[in-house]
């Protein structure tokens, strides 16, 4: 049965044209609206530990996000892509402490924390190209994140889920698969959506 997948690609494609037709300057006010909002977020008032990303290409900017939530006190851990496509994990000490990998992603120098180090933070920050009604996100497709959840589940860790996307990737349906994870929250530059568990 390969419907799911299928649509799955045609969803992909069609919103990463999209965010291709982004202009810059349409992208850094979305990512400053991002970081206004996430730490807004009472979720996150506590500060702990968060894991996140640093945003690449036309997805919605996190930089500005990563430096203000580090700057409030909270440790940030970074992802660090593995050969096989998992995550490993490191502490973000600031722009400086980043390095363009020959993937073109921008990764954490300092030390690597391991896989499991995900499985502390109290929430997590996904990247995605959607997400619908019941909180189903669409990722790329890599399935680095997709173990990142399973990780957590198999640990009973149970942090807060979140995706950051632009306003028009809240769509009415993202086809499902066993291995898909539902989110809490997504939050755009216009707003919070919550999710029921």
């Amino acid at each position: 049965m390969r419907e799911a997948p299928d649509e799955k690609a045609e969803l992909r494609a069609e919103l990463l044209r999209a965010r291709r037709g982004l202009t810059a300057a349409a992208r850094e006010a979305a990512g400053a609206a991002l970081a206004t909002r996430v730490r807004e977020l009472p979720e996150l008032a506590a500060g702990g530990t968060v894991a996140a990303y640093v945003s690449m290409g036309a997805e919605p900017g996190t930089r500005e996000l990563i430096d203000a939530l580090r700057d409030a006190g909270t440790r940030v851990l970074l992802p660090v892509l593995l050969p096989d496509n998992d995550l490993d994990w490191a502490v973000y000490r600031g722009p400086r402490a980043l390095e363009r990998t020959r993937r073109g992603l921008w990764e954490p120098t300092g030390e690597r924390l391991g896989r499991e180090a995900v499985t502390e933070v109290s929430a997590v920050l996904l990247p995605g190209l959607a997400v619908d009604a019941t909180g189903v996100r669409l990722g790329r497709g890599g399935g680095s994140y997709d173990r990142v959840l399973a990780r957590l589940q198999a640990a009973g860790a149970e942090p807060l889920l979140l995706v950051l996307l632009y306003p028009h990737e809240v769509v009415a349906h993202v086809p499902r698969e066993p291995h898909d994870h539902p989110v809490h929250l997504a939050v755009t530059p216009e707003g919070v959506h919550r999710f029921p568990s």
